[in-house]
């Protein structure tokens, strides 16, 4: 039986999903999640497209590959216990032309070797029996991609930790953390101005946007840097969700770095266009006019953004573009679902992604975690994390604290 006190900070799907299993795992441990926000899933989990990923595209054998689909079975599994929704409403990715159809035989090899099921390659014909709104020279069906809301899984968490004796501490920004003398000590506030002192004997740092800075607090390097990218969503007006069953992509082109918009519908009924990306002025700024000057600041004092920024100029200029005119927008949309125009789409919340980009201006792809004295600092957790993370916390549970 274990007696360690375990701090998590951060309230998203990640820190709850590790603190669910530590009180499932690890009898006798105490656990306390620390949340800055008054509610769990407020930023990054709260803010995504719903989608479960299968796993098409991950490079075979990377950690990122196994976590997504192992995520993906015990997510299907949790949601079933928990009667939380969970839709396999199927993915297709669409080949435009001659280039994307080739890239497709690469996602489709990849597919396989990952092990996600029942992908299947369709003509122009079968695109339409899935989605017949879409056109493409080809497309790749992934009918086990599902859909599900995230906020209600990350509450649904939440209450399994509080039943199990863990505490969610909310409205508990960090401000200070240190080694101390067989332990760890983590200072927070809150809004009236109070200041409480925890002692762990571990803590593990899964703050997404602040996912860096809290690292470096814990005596981490600077390497990676966070740099916060907006998602910008449209909404199709409900007149016309009926142009998308399940979910239309793109297929990814690899020079790039980000996806592009895409048509995804949720568990609710919306169907969202989106989301494009570009360079976000506060890390936890969705609207536009949201500006941090210190997160402005460390975005471009970062020499890996200036290396990143020369060798996509390009892809980024294009992201400006579509991101300031719906008309714009629709355009990108329509080259999956032909007849999408300006006057279908509305505005919807937008989300911020927190890239990890390193010094040499590289973008990290998989998960990388650092250990530092009591300190477990996920550095990085890209999508899909929200499929992996009951996943990611058996790996951060089994690899990170069980030898501790």
């Amino acid at each position: 039986m274990s007696s360690d006190h375990i701090g998590i900070i951060g309230g998203g799907i990640v820190g709850l999903a590790l603190a669910r299993w530590i009180t499932r795992e690890r009898p006798g441990a105490r656990v306390t999640v620390l949340e800055k926000e008054d509610r769990v899933a407020a930023h990054q989990t709260g803010r995504n497209s719903g989608v479960v990923h299968a796993g098409l595209y991950y490079r075979p054998g990377s950690l990122k590959a196994e976590l997504c689909r192992r995520g993906m079975l015990l997510l299907r599994e949790y949601c079933a216990e928990r009667d939380l929704p969970y839709q396999e409403v199927g993915k297709v990715l669409v080949a435009r032309d001659a280039d994307d159809a080739e890239r497709l035989d690469r996602i489709e090899r990849t597919a396989r070797e990952n092990g996600v099921p029942g992908v299947r390659r369709l003509g122009p014909e079968g695109l339409r029996e899935i989605e017949p709104h879409a056109e493409g020279v080809e497309a790749l069906h992934s009918p086990h991609t599902a859909i599900t809301d995230f906020i209600a899984v990350a509450e649904s968490l939440a209450d399994d930790v509080r039943r199990s004796g863990g505490r969610v501490r909310l409205g508990a920004p960090v401000i200070a953390l240190r080694q101390g003398v067989g332990g760890a000590e983590v200072l927070t506030g809150d809004p009236a101005g109070e200041r409480t002192r925890h002692r762990f004997d571990t803590v593990v740092i899964c703050a997404g946007l602040q996912a860096d800075r809290l690292a470096r607090m814990a005596g981490a390097g600077a390497d990676p840097r966070i740099v916060p990218f907006r998602g910008l969503y449209h909404e199709l007006v409900p007149e016309r969700r009926d142009l998308v069953r399940g979910l239309v992509y793109p297929v990814p082109d690899p020079r790039y770095p980000f996806l592009g918009v895409h048509l995804t519908r949720h568990v609710h009924g919306e169907v969202m266009a989106g989301p494009n990306a570009i360079l976000a002025a506060a890390r936890e700024g969705y609207r536009l006019r949201d500006v941090a000057r210190r997160d402005l600041a460390e975005t471009l004092s970062w020499p890996g953004f200036w290396r990143l920024a020369r060798e996509h100029w390009a892809v980024g200029a294009r992201e400006v573009a579509v991101s300031a005119s719906a008309a714009v927008f629709a355009r990108e949309a329509s080259r999956l679902v032909p007849g999408i125009t300006a006057a279908d789409l509305r505005p919807a919340p937008a989300g911020i992604r927190a890239q990890a980009l390193a010094r040499d201006g590289s973008l990290l792809d998989d998960f990388a975690i650092d250990v530092h004295g009591r300190f477990v600092c996920v550095r990085n957790a890209p999508s899909p994390a929200a499929t992996s993370s009951l996943a990611i916390a058996e790996y951060l549970g089994e690899k990170t604290l069980a030898a501790r």
